[in-house]
């Protein structure tokens, strides 16, 4: 016979109690994550000194002065995409933010659908070589349907290697490439080593040494002051350096 007795709580009783509590406690943790309350790599980040933003349409009209007074060092605004696409906010926040103290890039995302010479002869057009600023981004990552179906490393790098040269032969200076592990993995390897890497990893610190990036993507889930945009959240970025060793990428 079973032990109803006051005082005497069934094991089981006991059991559903504390799986409610893990419940509602990873459902806080999880929605303070989201909302970027919490973010796994800030303390890793906050080793560096160095730190800044990336931006496109999505963060709206941007308030300059007041985003760069956030401790923040440089920013990278889209500008082109593909043979013809131009952000709408390109233009006006690259004006902008040349009137801070900001040091300032641009980033192309790349088209898996688009001759390399093409893609590369809409950033020529639209994103000036303005010296003080950082050399041109090719930010190479799957998007769409070609996240099942990716293009081959040939096809990859048929598109991608006009692109960085033609690019490098306008601006003077090597491209910065953007991507994540997953992509840097399958289709670069060691053969770009020679262009500077800005590395995406969001959950973790990245699995590369040091040396082998210049710029890391900590986080996607960042609020800060100054901009109006359908997008409430911002990227924040460090810079594997000194804010000197930063303006010596710049073009000249």
């Amino acid at each position: 016979m079973s032990d109803t007795r006051p005082g005497r709580r069934r094991p089981w009783r006991v059991v559903g109690v504390v799986a409610g509590v893990v419940v509602v406690l990873l459902a806080v943790l999880a929605a303070l994550v989201w909302n970027g309350v919490l973010w796994p790599n800030r303390i890793t980040a906050s080793t560096f000194e160095v730190r800044g933003v990336d931006v496109s349409a999505y963060q709206g009209e941007i308030d300059w002065p007041v985003l760069a007074g956030q401790d923040v060092d440089f920013a990278f605004i889209k500008a082109t995409e593909g043979s013809g696409h131009v952000d709408e906010r390109f233009e006006a926040s690259w004006a902008a933010a040349r009137e801070t103290d900001l040091v300032v890039g641009a980033y192309h995302f790349l088209s898996f659908e688009s001759p390399g010479a093409d893609q590369a002869a809409n950033v020529v057009a639209n994103v000036p070589a303005d010296a003080g600023t950082l050399p041109p981004v090719v930010d190479v990552e799957y998007y769409g349907d070609f996240a099942s179906a990716p293009p081959s490393v040939d096809e990859l790098r048929a598109i991608l290697d006009p692109l960085l040269d033609a690019l490098e032969a306008h601006y003077g200076a090597p491209p910065i490439l953007y991507t994540t592990q997953q992509v840097r993995e399958t289709y670069l390897g060691d053969d770009y080593d020679r262009y500077p890497l800005w590395i995406r990893s969001v959950a973790t610190s990245p699995d590369l040494p040091r040396r082998d990036w210049e710029f890391w993507q900590y986080s996607d889930r960042d609020v800060l002051d100054g901009y109006s945009g359908e997008e409430e959240h911002i990227d924040m970025n460090v810079f594997d350096g000194t804010l000197d060793d930063l303006r010596a990428m710049t073009l000249g």
